[in-house]
């Protein structure tokens, strides 16, 4: 049954991201059948603010502006924000939601120049901003990113002369950690200079953003090609792009490399797009990116050296979407570490991989491929929700040092210097 419903799911057409919502005849005629009854009934702010409103048996319709939103009664009663129902010092809810009547309706309705007002059948009225309804509607949602971007191919990314932010800007003002915090989340890469090459000196610089993330590899770690892990980075091999812990349940969000000895040659980083790669797919071949966004993949990790042993295993497609508006926000992609796919129905199977194919053709192209070398005193910071990374073969001896840093603290960082994330 499950094979059949996904089947039948990735069957539908994509939407692609940041285009306007398909327009139904139903939708242009609702619109048009909305003005005229508030036309009728005198529903109608004053003209010049281009505001209407009708009740229906379940929800009530708003258009302001060139926005036309539908609200359900419930979710009006449930985000009242009066002193009884919210609590504006601690910014949480107090109104019980489960005792809200599923069948509410309100009793009266009122707009002015700026505010909704509802009166409900006990009495409380509760008053909505029409701004504050327009960007918290889902049709408002719909139009709005959640996390501005430039995406980029190496010829982009140089153009754009992105700057390195100097270490002491960076740990002591917050206008260095602000320009450096606004670089990696429009670029998902940034470059701090200037660090004394220790591995404690490092940890100084990501404990400046974030809390850094334990994981199985500890919580600063030293990378060299001893083999000390069950892992191909842990050699001098050449490693293809990638993403790391795709066998989390939540892959890392930041990793922060910086080489701290390098007595050889080659060693080169590699840094792709990966968003940039999935906005040609969504372009080129739309159904291709819904099914890498929809079929589930496992990906794993075996290690049995010495004193470490781990099996993790962690679940989710290649490409992950918010569903409301198509925006892309984290890219599964490491063929090293995917699992055997039993997850997913054999007449799928074939179409999985051609789309693969289709990603991975844009990945590899030299265009998009980025170099970079590190050295030490030249720490990086990579999305590692979207840009992959990999390195040229090498010789002699390479020490690098790094960490994981948690998501959520980055962003937290960043809102509270006044940026978007």
């Amino acid at each position: 049954m499950w094979c059949r419903r996904l089947a039948c799911l990735l069957k539908v057409p994509c939407q692609r991201s940041g285009s306007p919502a398909r327009r139904s005849p139903w939708l242009l005629s609702d619109r048009r059948t909305l003005l005229a009854a508030a036309a009728r009934r005198h529903h109608t702010a004053p003209e010049s603010l281009k505001c209407a409103w009708q009740l229906h048996g379940d929800h009530l319709e708003l258009r302001y502006g060139n926005t036309l939103m539908r609200f359900d009664f419930v979710w009006l009663r449930d985000h009242c924000r009066s002193a009884s129902c919210y609590n504006a010092k601690t910014n949480q809810r107090s109104l019980d939601t489960a005792s809200v009547d599923l069948g509410i309706k309100p009793k009266a309705v009122r707009v002015d120049e700026t505010t909704l007002f509802l009166t409900w059948p006990d009495g409380h009225v509760t008053r909505y901003g029409l701004e504050w309804l327009v960007k918290n509607s889902y049709e408002g949602q719909k139009q709005q990113v959640m996390h501005p971007r430039i995406l980029w191919n190496a010829e982009i990314y140089r153009q754009a002369q992105v700057p390195s932010v100097d270490c002491q800007s960076f740990l002591q003002t917050d206008e260095g950690l602000k320009e450096f915090l606004q670089n990696f989340l429009l670029y998902g890469i940034a470059f701090v200079e200037n660090v004394a090459p220790t591995k404690e000196d490092t940890e100084i610089l990501a404990e400046r953003i974030s809390l850094i993330r334990e994981t199985i590899y500890g919580r600063m770690w030293y990378f060299t090609s001893d083999f000390s892990r069950g892992d191909t980075a842990y050699t001098k091999l050449a490693l293809d792009r990638h993403t790391d812990t795709t066998y989390f349940q939540e892959p890392c969000g930041i990793q922060v490399f910086h080489c701290l000895k390098h007595e050889g040659t080659g060693g080169r980083t590699l840094l792709v797009d990966g968003f940039y790669a999935a906005e040609q797919v969504l372009r080129q071949a739309p159904d291709q990116f819904e099914l890498l966004s929809k079929v589930p993949l496992k990906h794993e990790y075996v290690e049995n050296v010495g004193d470490c042993h781990n099996h993790m295993i962690g679940v989710g497609p290649v490409l992950n979407v918010y569903p409301w508006n198509n925006e892309l926000y984290l890219i599964r992609y490491n063929n090293y570490d995917r699992a055997v796919i039993n997850t997913v129905p054999y007449d799928v199977v074939h179409r999985w991989y051609a789309a693969h194919r289709t990603l991975t053709t844009e990945l590899r192209r030299p265009e998009n491929e980025l170099w970079v070398k590190l050295k030490p005193g030249k720490a990086l910071f990579v999305d590692n929700w979207r840009v992959l990374h990999g390195r040229e073969a090498f010789t002699g001896y390479r020490q690098l040092c790094g960490c994981y840093l948690t998501r959520d603290d980055v962003l937290n960082t960043a809102r509270l210097l006044g940026l978007q994330a």
